[in-house]
């Protein structure tokens, strides 16, 4: 069995990548938006609130560390293409994770968000099936993140649907 090994300079790549996503979402959660969270209706089976960030934590770790390996694999057995396919997944993914808390916090859209959840997990599953073409252990490390994002989803549409009408 070949062991997995991950250059640094792509882990660093990808753990840049996935903090500048973080930190852009972060952005959109300003103070202020504390008031409003607090203030909307949310279903009973909301998680406490620390609970997001330490999965959030774990699932950014998780997908530097996992996208480092995928992309390392794919280019050591020639496979370029599907690499630069798969970076421009993890980029477009990314982009859509920082996405989502600029609708949500930042703009109050709870339907967009919603949407833009969804569409978040449909990109995080192809992105742990990239990743498991490339490396079946990886991916499935990886497929918490889609399962994450299921759960958001379902969890945004049903805020939303209590939030209807408020302002």
């Amino acid at each position: 069995m070949v062991k997995p090994t991950v250059k640094p300079s792509t882990l660093a790549a990808t753990s840049l990548a996935v903090a500048a996503a973080a930190g852009t979402g972060s952005i959109a959660s300003p103070a202020r938006a504390a008031t409003w969270y607090a203030r909307i209706r949310k279903p009973t089976y909301q998680p406490p609130a620390v609970v997001f960030p330490v999965m959030w934590t774990t699932l950014y770790a998780d997908i530097a560390a996992t996208s480092a390996l995928a992309l390392d694999r794919l280019r050591a057995s020639g496979r370029d293409t599907e690499a630069r396919r798969y970076a421009a997944a993890l980029g477009v993914n990314l982009g859509l994770n920082a996405g989502w808390s600029w609708l949500f916090f930042r703009y109050h859209k709870l339907g967009a968000s919603a949407l833009g959840a969804a569409v978040l997990t449909a990109s995080s599953a192809d992105l742990a099936r990239r990743t498991a073409r490339a490396d079946p252990r990886a991916g499935a490390a990886q497929s918490l993140y889609p399962l994450w994002g299921a759960f958001a989803t379902f969890l945004s549409a049903h805020i939303w649907r209590l939030n209807r009408g408020m302002r």
